[in-house]
């Protein structure tokens, strides 16, 4: 990760994600305002459900959180660095060590084994592929998959491909991974499988935020985020400041 430069201060080795003002508006007319001053941290460790309707800008969070996208004001550190700071190539370095990616759709080539699909998580960092091949049978076997690596992707259920999904975003062991309507696209069994799998590598120490418009599963995770319109508008980690005399 010699590319990215570190920031100039220390930082707090335990927050994994500090976002301070921030805004992200796309021109238009009108402009539409999609972020509005959004605070949050995210400690090491945490399992954090960002949850809102439809237009309350999760999407646009998820995208700037993953510095898929850059914001328009305010500040973003992911793992200590200043993502404003880093030009293209620094960010896709940035990305390709820190952030594990989840999306509803599981983005698998249908043409490769669970194994292979889950190697190529690694396929830019020049590893080789024995390497890359070994990493990934240990991921899987994360993931509950240990006997089915060597089956083509459109020869697993929807549960599975969301498992493999999901390994290919735990390969790099990444300090941070974002699932963005992981159980979207699966039926009541294959997606309440997901989430308890979820759940399990928390607890084994992955730090995991689900974008989710599902509040019930939400409920189950142990901080909520609300968004609306753009604004949090309740963040169940954050302590209420007692009013000063």
């Amino acid at each position: 990760m010699g590319s990215v430069a570190p920031t100039a201060e220390p930082v707090d080795t335990r927050t994994v994600l500090a976002l301070s003002g921030v805004t992200k508006r796309y021109p238009g007319t009108p402009p539409v305002h999609a972020l509005r001053g959004v605070d949050l941290d995210i400690q090491s460790g945490e399992l954090v459900a960002i949850v809102g309707p439809s237009g309350s800008g999760k999407s646009t969070l998820l995208h700037v959180i993953g510095t898929l996208d850059r914001a328009s004001a305010g500040t973003v550190s992911v793992a200590g660095f200043d993502v404003d700071q880093l030009n293209d190539k620094q960010l896709s370095s940035l990305r390709s060590r820190y952030i594990g990616f989840v999306f509803q759709q599981f983005f698998l080539l249908a043409g490769e084994s669970a194994l292979d699909n889950v190697a190529d998580g690694l396929l830019y960092t020049g590893m080789a592929l024995s390497e890359r091949r070994l990493l990934a049978e240990e991921a899987l076997e994360q993931v509950g998959l240990a006997s089915r690596m060597g089956h083509e992707a459109t020869k697993l259920s929807g549960g599975e491909r969301q498992r493999v999904a999901i390994a290919r975003a735990l390969i790099g062991t990444p300090d941070i991974i974002l699932a963005d309507e992981p159980t979207g696209n699966l039926d009541s069994k294959s997606g309440e499988d997901v989430v308890r799998l979820i759940e399990d590598l928390n607890t084994r120490g992955t730090t995991i935020v689900v974008i989710t418009h599902d509040r019930q599963i939400a409920a189950r995770f142990p901080r909520r985020v609300s968004l609306l319109d753009g604004r949090i508008i309740e963040d169940t980690g954050v302590v209420a400041q007692e009013p000063t005399p």
